[in-house]
């Protein structure tokens, strides 16, 4: 353990923050692109002509704000019930829904939100890597983008299973970016004398 700190510590701390806050800027800049220029996230963000009168609909229902699965059976159903539900609506057209009463502006507040965690996403896998005696570039590099296969499979893909949800092609390509550009780095950094 590098923790607490200690003298002897000292140079894999130094590595895990200036690595972790490096991998964190890479991760960052690599989602901006691919939100904004690269636009690898225009399928799970579909524009529809028909977006003011679904939402006028949609405040004329007190719906509180919270995610929505239509159909799904109301709470406390019975298990006859639920599956009427599960077995009538094959073939028929279903939605999620993520409402919102209200559009707050939270940009400055969620971009330092996601630096933090891509700092700390960062930091676990330095904090992994530097407990490898003598790690080469190449298990560094590989270590990272098997990071990103776990956190794609394990958010993005698992959520498609269920409610095949568009754009997994974005996502594939963006975390393949982020972490293999911080794969190189911390392949150079965490190797560096």
């Amino acid at each position: 353990m590098f923790l607490p700190y200690s003298k002897q510590n000292k140079p894999r701390m130094k590595k895990t923050i200036i690595g972790s806050l490096v991998g964190a800027i890479i991760i960052f800049m690599v989602q901006f692109l691919a939100w904004t220029v690269i636009k690898l996230h225009d399928k799970s963000q579909e524009y529809t002509p028909k977006q003011d009168s679904i939402l006028a609909y949609l405040n004329t229902q007190d719906l509180k704000t919270g995610q929505y699965l239509l159909p799904t059976a109301p709470p406390g159903s019975s298990r006859d019930e639920q599956m009427k539900y599960y077995t009538g609506k094959e073939g028929k057209a279903w939605a999620t829904l993520d409402y919102h009463k209200t559009y707050h502006d939270t940009m400055t507040m969620s971009m330092i939100r996601v630096f933090i965690v891509n700092f700390v996403i960062v930091a676990l896998l330095c904090w992994i890597l530097l407990k490898i005696p003598a790690p080469s570039f190449g298990t560094i590099f590989l270590a990272s983008l098997f990071t990103a296969a776990i956190v794609y499979l394990n958010s993005n893909y698992t959520y498609h299973i269920w409610y095949q949800s568009p754009g997994q092609k974005g996502y594939i390509i963006e975390y393949a970016m982020q972490w293999g550009i911080t794969g190189i780095w911390l392949g150079w950094w965490l190797r560096k004398k």
